[in-house]
């Protein structure tokens, strides 16, 4: 079924690299010294919350999954996925969460509480390989997902495959091109002075040609992030990460 999606335009698996890669050598060490990572703080605070009782039913995310959040290793490799019927991103999941098993309102996308507890889930499974496969549930969404990748969008009627496939590694205003693998969000990118989701990361290039941003939390943002994940599949996550 693979077969199916693949393009003979795409990456091969033996030629992918991460963004990481493209960084200095001071880059690379914030992300690999935790001393100078500054998303340790968001993993952190993000720990504080696992283990903080919330909503109508006084429970907290340790009360099911334990309070180190080893539990969580690898799940952050498998989203998007589709449960009881719906894509789900591993933001959607923790608010599901949330208002279903806690009973607490939902967090907002890109707040300092979503982006941490995010954070703290995704660097349990540091290491680890993205395991997103195409299923007979996920699959019109992964098809979908291709599509929004390749098609031009926006006033400068580019696609996102235009940049990160087929000018990979060439420069565009003095950087290098990466080929656009999420493995290490959410991310602290020093250009914006915070974490961020890899959501926010694509409305930026949406804003970038010019196009209509899709929303936060949209099955759009869900599809076109399932297409990424699964187009990165066994690569290993850095989460969390450090970029430009």
């Amino acid at each position: 079924m693979i077969a199916q999606l693949a393009f003979a335009s795409d990456i091969r698996k033996d030629q992918r690299q991460s963004s990481y890669q493209l960084m200095t050598a001071e880059n690379q060490a914030m992300q690999d010294d935790p001393n100078l990572n500054p998303a340790l703080f968001w993993v952190l605070d993000g720990h504080s919350l696992w283990k903080e009782e919330a909503g109508n039913k006084n429970v907290s995310c340790a009360s099911c999954h334990g309070d180190s959040g080893k539990k969580m290793a690898g799940v952050a490799t498998q989203f998007p996925k589709v449960l009881k019927g719906k894509l789900q991103t591993l933001e959607g999941q923790i608010n599901q969460c949330r208002t279903s098993q806690q009973g607490a309102s939902p967090l907002n996308y890109e707040s300092k509480e979503l982006l941490a507890l995010t954070t703290f889930v995704a660097t349990q499974s540091k290491g680890l390989p993205i395991a997103v496969q195409e299923t007979p549930q996920n699959k019109k969404d992964l098809q979908q997902g291709r599509q929004f990748f390749n098609e031009r969008m926006g006033q400068l009627n580019l696609s996102c495959a235009q940049c990160h496939q087929d000018r990979a590694g060439l420069k565009l205003g003095g950087s290098l091109i990466p080929q656009g693998h999420p493995t290490a969000y959410p991310i602290y990118r020093i250009e914006w002075q915070t974490m961020g989701s890899l959501q926010r990361r694509l409305r930026n290039c949406m804003s970038g040609v010019r196009a209509q941003q899709f929303e936060y939390g949209s099955q759009e943002m869900a599809q076109l992030e399932l297409f990424l994940m699964w187009r990165a599949r066994g690569m290993p996550l850095e989460t969390p990460g450090v970029r430009p």
